[in-house]
């Protein structure tokens, strides 16, 4: 069950680390996106590194018990550096005067980090007493270890105190960017940290207990290692959601404004341009920029068709939508909705009636520039596009038409 859990974990995060690294390579000069190519491969690495089967795989190929344990921690050193140089720049101030000292301090820190690593690994080295595989108890295995212990006391040293800072700063770092997904990668990025810290916490005090013979291996080898799972996810999902999150919103968008979109543009289809090969071979691609199209044909059409709506059909749809109590939000989608399919109806027979309107867009009370509401009104007008009111709205047109024709 391990080998399933951490295995799958890691491909998920290492896939993670290509998709990152795939943007970074098109920007070189952002450094803080680098940095989390960089961390989350770390990442990564820990939970390939955790599975016991891989972990052990990997001793007998090196003949050396336990040396996976060191790629392990290192790994999470790894991390611990970049999140001090993230430190270090976010709290660097503005300047190049400011961004020239991030970039010494920084190089002091890692310079520092790996001394202290080195002394670490040199502990590991000499204080390792057997060749016994310790996959999942290596930090109770040897607790009567000098050597071992100054290992993991400088392993938990190093990654404990990276967690505080990047814990505390990230939220802060947040709190400016109002609600977008960053701010919610950081947030998420936070929580992890701290839940890291409690995973130092069980492990600094099972060392305790065990100092004092009074050993708690639930807490080392079950509590601790548990917090650390958990929190190398939310960890990942942090790094994750600045991504993943405008890509999912904007399938969801596809997804209610598709048939709203293929209905008015196979009756319009000149507003419409050529799919990109690649979006038709792989539905995920381009996600954000064909449901940026999607919208923007659908404004075409509206513009297009205004001059075959009447004057009044707004002003019907809005009266009937009051009629069974709707809201303003519904209200808004079935006025625009109701217009939308009498200007089509109208265009197809080439009716053009004498007052038409000034426009079929309605206001939603909310700021036109927030593209994320005008997308959720759009998304009504698709919901409600072929509903029995629309219905009833076009025969009330349609029979006013017939007796302004008479």
């Amino acid at each position: 069950m391990f080998d399933v859990f951490y295995l799958s974990f890691g491909l998920a995060a290492w896939a993670i680390v290509g998709y990152k690294s795939v943007a970074w390579f098109r920007d070189r000069s952002n450094a803080d996106l680098g940095l989390a190519c960089v961390m989350t491969g770390g990442v990564a690495t820990v939970f390939l590194f955790s599975a016991p089967s891989l972990y052990r795989a990997f001793d007998r190929m090196a003949g050396v018990a336990n040396l996976a344990m060191v790629f392990l921690y290192s790994s999470v050193v790894v991390f611990a550096a970049g999140a001090l140089v993230l430190l270090l720049r976010w709290t660097a101030g503005e300047g190049a005067a400011a961004r020239a000292r991030a970039r010494s301090r920084a190089r002091a820190a890692v310079a520092g980090v790996a001394a202290l690593w080195a002394v670490a690994v040199t502990g590991f080295a000499l204080g390792r007493p057997d060749s016994v595989e310790h996959p999942r108890d290596f930090s109770t295995a040897y607790t009567d270890s000098p050597g071992v212990m100054l290992f993991l006391v400088l392993y938990l040293a190093i990654f404990g105190s990276s967690l505080a800072g990047l814990g505390a700063l990230c939220p802060r770092y947040a709190a400016r960017l109002g609600s977008t997904y960053l701010a919610r990668g950081l947030r998420v990025l936070a929580a992890g940290c701290w839940l890291g810290l409690v995973y130092c916490a069980c492990k600094v005090v099972g060392f305790v207990l065990s100092w004092t013979g009074h050993p708690a291996l639930w807490l080392s080898n079950g509590v601790a290692p548990l917090s650390a799972s958990v929190a190398a996810l939310l960890v990942l999902g942090g790094f994750a959601l600045p991504a993943a999150g405008p890509r999912v919103a904007a399938w969801r968008r596809l997804r209610r404004l598709s048939p709203l979109w293929r209905t008015v543009t196979a009756q319009a289809p000149e507003v419409t341009i050529e799919s990109a090969s690649w979006s038709v071979r792989w539905p995920f691609a381009d996600l954000e920029w064909r449901a940026n199209r999607q919208m923007a044909e659908i404004r075409d059409v509206q513009r297009g068709i205004r001059r075959h709506v009447e004057s009044d059909a707004v002003d019907i749809a809005r009266e009937r939508a009051r009629a069974v109590a709707l809201d303003d939000r519904q209200l808004a989608a079935v006025a625009e909705a109701a217009a939308l399919r009498r200007g089509l109806e109208n265009r197809a027979v080439g009716h053009v009636p004498a007052l038409a309107a000034e426009s079929v867009v309605v206001a939603t009370g909310s700021a036109p520039a927030e593209l994320a509401a005008e997308y959720e009104h759009l998304a009504l007008v698709a919901d409600v596009y072929h509903s029995p009111l629309i219905d009833t709205v076009l025969t009330e047109l349609r029979q006013r038409s017939s007796l302004a024709r008479g």
